[in-house]
């Protein structure tokens, strides 16, 4: 039983969702669009990165909002963990040339930010 004063709160799937959409920009969206705006052609590769996102995910019936965009990163995430890859520190990243699953991400957090979804 939680401690006098002190209540559970619900987690609703779109709580949920911006939370985990919080970490990924937290991660790679603040510097990874910061990046784009100071390199046009990042900044081409985001845009497009995000619109082939808005088309998977109108393609597959949902919604660009906080539940499928969070859905879609942990898709991403789960399939570069499989294959031993490890998103580098963004500190790290050559945002000039940053690797395609990381454009994929920022984009991620460029509809995100965009559609209200944080």
């Amino acid at each position: 039983m939680p401690p006098y004063g002190h209540h559970m709160t619900e987690t609703t799937p779109v709580t949920s969702a911006r939370t985990q959409l919080d970490d990924l920009m937290a991660r790679v969206g603040v510097d990874g669009l910061v990046a784009a705006m100071s390199h046009p052609g990042m900044l081409a590769g985001v845009d497009q990165h995000a619109a082939e996102v808005r088309e998977s995910l109108r393609a597959a019936g949902k919604p660009v909002d906080a539940v499928s965009l969070a859905g879609y990163a942990r898709s991403i995430l789960a399939l570069l963990d499989r294959c031993g890859y490890e998103i580098p520190e963004p500190d790290l990243i050559n945002w000039a040339a940053a690797p395609t699953p990381v454009l994929r991400l920022v984009a991620i957090c460029l509809l995100a930010d965009s559609t209200g979804s944080l």
